[in-house]
């Protein structure tokens, strides 16, 4: 059983142009998101992908409407896919990327960067016994990023959470 996935960022949203930590607040695209949107579905519209997964926080599934509109593809929203959640700290410009700090404590009024990999390894397990043999996109969040590494490089979160994040145009896993 094998599950293709790629993974895509949601595009820059105004919170991003603003310093302002998002976490799990909806958030809407910047005029510099909607045109990396409309971007990335021309990047993945003919790419062979079967369904589209986002999380339900607005700057994700904007994205995906926005790469995929006119397009057949189905966009799945599923809560699990979300950000990290800073509790207290959502919709601040406090400093919430130090996140070496908050492995395995959670943010005030929120969760962990493990609860929330642990999250979305529950996402991407369903996905491995539901989508055999699929090539499906991801649009999502940092949390969805680490989840990935961990399950399938079997990377360390304690390794990979001091990580630098860089953009790049997707990333492909196999489950």
């Amino acid at each position: 059983m094998s599950v293709e996935v790629v993974y895509e960022t949601h595009s820059t949203s105004e919170d991003n142009e603003a310093g302002i930590a998002t976490g799990a607040l909806p958030g809407r695209l910047s005029a510099a998101g909607r045109e990396q949107a409309r971007e990335l579905g021309e990047r993945r519209r003919d790419n062979g992908i079967s369904v589209v997964f986002t999380s339900d926080l607005g700057r994700a599934v904007e994205t995906a409407e926005i790469a995929f509109a006119g397009s057949s593809l189905l966009i799945v929203q599923d809560a699990r896919l979300r950000e990290c959640d800073y509790g207290e700290l959502n919709g601040t410009r406090e400093p919430v990327h130090d996140r070496a700090k908050r492995i395995d404590v959670p943010y005030p009024g929120g969760e962990s960067w493990r609860l929330a990999v642990e999250r979305v390894t529950g996402f991407l397990e369903e996905l491995r016994s539901e989508r055999d043999g699929e090539r499906v996109l991801v649009i999502d969040h940092i949390a969805t990023h680490l989840a990935l590494e961990v399950v399938v490089n079997g990377r360390e979160l304690e390794d990979l959470i001091g990580e630098p994040f860089t953009w790049q145009p997707g990333w492909e896993y196999v489950l």
